[in-house]
């Protein structure tokens, strides 16, 4: 079984992030994978484990990628692409990452596709369905099973709550939700396994696409973070008083009534 993972290097939230002239200044910041993409990972491991093939983590960015792209060889990936965009591309968005993962897809023997249901530096959640549109297969997103029988496919998806099952066949895309499994840690003997693994590094005149082909379709204007809070205000005296004070505030201040 041929199973391919998408996966973003991001910034991690956890950690300080700043803002410097409308955009995430990366000094000092920390990068992680994605952390819905190691669900991901984690899935494409024990699909090969489970019915054999090989696993290849590919992800879009520069030479700093290399780093994410060796933690998820340490986690048990076969292989690992890095798409090197750092002299063609500037400023792409969705249109542009779905573009290049599929033009490098399209001439692979693909059976399965995972990806992280959404990034937590954009939240869009287009890239994976966008990329199986291209190739023309079926995607299903926010999965939080997912059995395999032959070419035969069961997949359970979180739907606002509640759950359903769909039966499908491979090829297949998927994005992977949070409860999907429990992604590993990279063991000492996987860390150093994972220095002679394959990491492989293109750019993406070697699959035929110019900067033309992947310009953006979107333009972010400024980024920003939310306003800080102020302090709170504490009601006291009797009920009937503290209610009239609420109606007045939330009147008056917070302009909701």
């Amino acid at each position: 079984m041929n199973i391919y993972v998408l996966m973003k290097r991001t910034f991690d939230t956890e950690e300080r992030i700043s803002i410097s002239g409308g955009q995430i200044s990366e000094d000092g910041a920390e990068f992680i994978i994605n952390p819905y993409d190691e669900y991901a990972i984690e899935e494409a491991i024990q699909a090969r484990d489970a019915h054999g093939g090989e696993v290849t983590v590919i992800t879009i960015g520069n030479d700093e990628s290399e780093k994410q792209l060796r933690t998820a060889l340490a986690m048990g990936a076969d292989k690992a692409v890095l798409i090197n965009t750092e002299d063609d591309v500037e400023n792409g968005d969705q249109f542009t990452t779905a573009k290049i993962l599929a033009e490098y897809l399209k001439d692979k023997e693909v059976d399965l596709i995972l990806a992280g249901n959404v990034a937590i530096d954009g939240g869009s959640g287009q890239v994976g369905p966008r990329v199986a549109e291209q190739l023309d297969i079926p995607y299903i997103t926010t999965i939080t099973k997912l059995d395999i029988d032959g070419d035969k496919v069961t997949v359970v998806r979180d739907v606002e709550g509640d759950s359903e099952v769909i039966e499908t066949t491979l090829p297949l895309l998927v994005t992977a939700q949070q409860g999907l499994n429990e992604p590993r840690y990279p063991s000492l003997p996987g860390i150093m396994k994972a220095k002679k693994k394959p990491l492989d590094e293109i750019e993406i005149d070697d699959i035929d696409l110019d900067e033309d082909d992947v310009e953006a379709k979107t333009k972010t204007i400024e980024i920003f973070l939310p306003p800080k809070k102020e302090a709170g205000k504490v009601l006291e005296g009797e009920l009937d008083d503290q209610v009239k004070e609420l109606v007045k505030l939330l009147h008056t201040e917070a302009k909701v009534v």
